[in-house]
């Protein structure tokens, strides 16, 4: 089987995760705050499983078959995360709020793939897309906490595009 389907997603995760990690990157050197001593270590935990997760994915795909993206050209050209100037202006708050923005967006992405794969017949990639899928939940429901919200994880609803 070819796993098309399989393919082109877990391509958009390459980049997509790629982006993230540059975005947990910037929250991490621009941060500033009281919870600077707490959170600030955090991002380096977020980053670690954010760069093993893009590994495992980008090491399936070519398992499969496929060829991941691996410049930063196709990266950018092929996320749907937007870039943002870092900013020491920007608060504890709406730092986190975006890292629940991307993590959601990861959940959906991650949740297309568990579809896909599922179609297929791809058990192995379906396999390790639920395993991430729940490792992200978990870290939106953290985040959420800590922004005083509930996760919210079954509520929300993103729309994913597959570039690739």
């Amino acid at each position: 089987m070819s796993y098309q389907k399989s393919k082109a997603v877990l391509n958009q995760l390459v980049a997509d995760l790629s982006q993230f990690a540059t975005i947990i990157h910037q929250t991490h050197w621009y941060m500033r705050g009281e919870d600077f001593l707490t959170l600030h270590p955090k991002m380096d935990e977020y980053m670690d499983e954010i760069n093993d997760q893009l590994d495992e994915v980008a090491e399936r795909l070519i398992t499969i078959g496929g060829a991941p993206y691996s410049t930063l050209a196709e990266f950018a050209a092929h996320t749907n995360l937007g870039d943002e100037t870092g900013t020491y202006q920007k608060s504890t708050e709406e730092r986190m709020a975006r890292l629940v923005e991307g993590y959601r967006y990861l959940q959906a992405l991650y949740g297309k793939g568990i579809e896909v794969s599922g179609e297929e017949g791809d058990d192995v990639t379906q396999d390790m897309l639920i395993a991430c899928k729940g490792a992200v939940e978990k870290n939106i429901w953290m985040l959420q906490a800590k922004l005083g919200k509930s996760p919210e994880v079954d509520t929300v609803e993103i729309e994913v595009k597959i570039k690739g």
